[in-house]
């Protein structure tokens, strides 16, 4: 919270003081490498570091370390960052102070991740594209934008492609808002992992292994992630082959998954659009269902107060991958149902609230898949929604000053 106010205060200061900023113009050259890492280190607050339109091209990764600073292109598509030569490094760009935006440009073909903010307190990407130009492959960067221990998180406007983690992928963050954005040919599209508070609308998610996920996982020093609003989304057509290294938590996810949520609490999902997602539209999972043990005993790996309503979600199910094939297909016949629970409970907990109401024609199934994972024929498999009827008061909006 202290820091939150003071980049908050920071901010003030900024919209206050505008005759203490300067614009550092850089144009593509052969000395644009060196001009740009040294505009990012000389820049003061309320500095914009103005990229000219064009290819510009890296072979080490750029950082940024001082707080209110704009970088800012001439669009996605006219202004890039090609890191395709990298030789050292492993981002395409790092920022690790507060109250940054970045705007109008892409960055391309990173080692690593394309862009990492660690630590900010007030991070906007507005209209960034992050790609890999391959396509998928298993040797790209794993995120495309990727802020983790984070506040005040704005991703606007944005394209993410070709990541072998998730294009734009949220993690250990609170106060998160995703919208407006689209993501595509990634193992995971979107990405909201170990997160309190979240908004992601208005977003495309297609042709990635996975839609969108809200994840959270073990042995983190940020847990419990909650608050999480999905809605307005068109998650449809994930089909790309999981090519997620091996070893990765998102390697698991099959191929064809539309919305998938593990672990988490306090999760609405409304007024998306659902469809054709060739292994499952919608599951809702415990961390068990990944099949690895959980050995940190602070963790919760159950997903509780799910509230899945007025959704627009059918044609799902229709050629399963993965664990989907292997096991969901031997409990419940080979068209899957459109939105799955594991069924997996917290012991003592009478009833986790999972709620699924008016979501068109979407069918259901409880997979009982704790039973199913050690003795498929001993599962009580049910496809009754009536437990299922009720909700939960409507989460709040995510507000973000400024946004």
């Amino acid at each position: 919270m202290q820091k939150r106010w003071v980049a908050l205060c920071l901010a003030a200061v900024l919209v206050a003081l505008p005759a203490s900023a300067k614009t550092i113009t850089i144009e593509p050259g052969d000395n644009a490498q060196e001009e740009v890492q040294e505009a990012l280190i000389l820049a003061e607050p309320g500095d914009v570091v103005a990229l000219g339109a064009g290819h510009f091209d890296f072979t080490v990764s750029l950082s940024l370390d001082v707080d209110g600073v704009t970088i800012r292109g001439k669009g996605m598509d006219k202004t890039i960052l090609s890191f395709k030569n990298q030789d050292a490094g492993a981002e395409g760009l790092i920022i690790t102070s507060d109250a940054v935006v970045c705007e109008d440009f892409a960055v391309e073909d990173s080692k690593g991740d394309a862009i990492k903010a660690k630590g900010s307190d007030g991070i906007s990407f507005l209209r960034i594209r992050t790609e890999w130009t391959g396509g998928p492959k298993e040797t790209n960067g794993a995120y495309g934008l990727y802020p983790v221990e984070c506040t005040d998180v704005l991703i606007d406007g944005c394209v993410a492609i070709a990541a072998s983690d998730a294009g734009i992928y949220v993690g250990q963050s609170e106060n998160i808002i995703v919208r407006n954005s689209r993501a595509e040919y990634n193992v995971a599209g979107i990405e909201i992992e170990n997160s309190w508070g979240a908004d992601v609308y208005d977003n495309v998610a297609t042709h990635n292994t996975g839609g969108i996920l809200v994840f959270d996982l073990p042995g983190l020093p940020k847990q419990g992630g909650k608050d999480v609003r999905v809605f307005r989304n068109e998650i449809i057509n994930n089909d790309t082959k999981n090519f997620a290294p091996e070893g990765n938590i998102v390697g698991g996810v099959p191929t064809g998954t539309g919305l998938q949520i593990m672990a988490n609490r306090n999760v609405e999902v409304f007024d998306n659009k659902i469809h054709d997602n060739s292994s499952i539209n919608i599951s809702i999972l415990s961390y068990f269902s990944s099949g690895r043990p959980v050995k940190d005993e602070s963790y919760n790996p159950h997903s509780t107060k799910i509230h899945i309503h007025d959704n627009d979600v059918k044609n799902g199910g229709n050629d399963p991958k993965g664990i989907v094939k292997t096991l969901v297909v031997g409990l419940v016949g080979e068209k899957i149902p459109d939105i799955i629970w594991d069924g997996i409970v917290q012991e003592g907990v009478d009833n986790p609230e999972i709620y699924i109401v008016n979501n068109g024609d979407a069918d259901f199934a409880n997979i009982d898949l704790g039973r199913a994972m050690s003795d498929p024929k001993a599962a009580r498999v049910t496809r009754d929604l009536a437990p299922h009827k009720g909700s939960l008061p409507p989460l709040k909006p995510i507000v973000i000053e400024g946004s």
